[in-house]
């Protein structure tokens, strides 16, 4: 392994990755025979911070942070199998304490699965095209039109689409269970996570704004500047705000089932405007609109964790049950019943990646007594 890349998942897991090293490290991460190397590595980190935690030795774990970004022979030559032998340790006496929780507290049992067919979430859409008819795009199959073709990982539109006069849209709808990314024929990118729905032209005109809708979920823009089409700007427009960009990099999360917009800005500079109000983001800070009373927060966020979901990652920080249960309905395409109402609120730290099975999502955070447990029925999840 590349010794830089050693470097690069170090910073990685202690948050301080800046955006050429995040690039970098997942041009690597993208062979997948390094997908399971990583894995690994945030899991143990995530372990490791939760038992650090639990067990009020955060120093401890500074330390021997400190310890592997300073010495060179660890810093520099230590492969991720070495980095786990280091970290070993921690996690087995964790797992000593939650050996023993358990032996004293017999109530908690095996899960209960019941006839269970819950996967985690893959690539597929569904195209409405211009003239109403829809096409469904899954993952490994080709759809190719004058205008347009799918490899079914993503859309992409010609950029020399002879119909400069004319705009002609069409949607792209992501069902939970689901992502997609689409390529306009500006040029910019746009990643759609589940229960998304975008709608767009096939097409821009010269001197007019580049206009697209979010009409509800979560979507990642990677926009074409307005530098490369005569200052003409771009547009995102949702139910509640519209972001004026030249061109820049940003996340929008408008769920349907939420009375909240998050914007995040990770690159550039874009303006959030809600009837009247409005509110200039620079790089990593979020804006939150709250649609019933039109208020608009802006705060400073680790914009990589609000962005992690694109590159197949869960990140949970300090978020309560409650809505890391929506995030997992949407990728599993499941519904979650608590049992009592006080657990709810119980939070959870984690980075876990999304092509993990919902029974080890769960057992992590059962693991760390979040829950006391859990019971599966087919694609109802019951948190006790």
């Amino acid at each position: 392994m590349p010794k830089n890349i050693e470097e690069l998942i170090i910073k990685f897991l202690n948050k301080s990755i800046n955006k050429k090293e995040w690039d970098e490290l997942n041009l690597w991460y993208e062979k997948s025979e390094h997908n399971k190397l990583l894995h690994d590595y945030i899991q143990i980190n995530y372990l490791v911070d939760e038992f650090m935690k639990e067990f009020n030795t955060e120093r401890t774990k500074n330390n021997l942070l400190l310890k592997i970004k300073k010495d060179k022979r660890l810093s520099l030559r230590l492969n991720l199998m070495k980095y786990a032998a280091v970290v070993i340790l921690f996690i087995s006496t964790a797992y000593f304490f939650i050996g023993r929780h358990a032996q004293n507290n017999p109530q908690e049992v095996t899960p209960i699965i019941v006839d269970t067919n819950i996967k985690h979430g893959t690539d597929k859409a569904v195209l409405t095209l211009e003239d109403g008819s829809e096409v469904e795009l899954a993952k490994g199959e080709e759809f190719k039109t004058k205008d347009v073709n799918s490899n079914g990982e993503a859309i992409i539109y010609d950029s020399n689409n002879k119909n400069k006069t004319k705009l002609a849209y069409n949607y792209l709808t992501i069902p939970r269970g689901g992502q997609f990314r689409v390529l306009l024929s500006d040029g910019t990118q746009v990643w759609l996570n589940s229960e998304t729905q975008l709608k767009y032209p096939k097409n821009f005109i010269k001197g007019q704004t580049r206009e697209v809708e979010l009409i509800y979920g979560e979507a990642y823009f990677d926009i074409s500047p307005s530098s490369n089409h005569n200052g003409d700007m771009f547009k995102v427009v949702n139910a509640s705000q519209h972001i004026e960009v030249l061109g820049t990099e940003f996340n929008i999360k408008a769920y349907k089932d939420e009375d909240v917009v998050y914007t995040t800005l990770v690159e550039g500079k874009v303006t959030v405007n809600s009837e009247k109000k409005y509110q200039i983001l620079k790089p990593s800070e979020q804006s939150i609109l709250d649609i019933k009373t039109n208020n608009i927060d802006v705060k400073l966020v680790d914009a990589y964790n609000e962005i992690s979901w694109k590159e197949g990652i869960f990140t949970f920080e300090k978020m309560p049950l409650i809505d890391i249960v929506k995030v997992l309905s949407r990728w599993y395409d499941i519904d979650f019943v608590f049992e009592s109402e006080a657990i709810k609120e119980n939070k959870f730290n984690g980075s876990l990646k999304r092509n993990l099975k919902i029974e080890e999502i769960l057992d992590a955070i059962k693991n760390f007594n979040k829950i006391k447990d859990y019971k599966i029925y087919d694609r109802t999840i019951i948190i006790k």
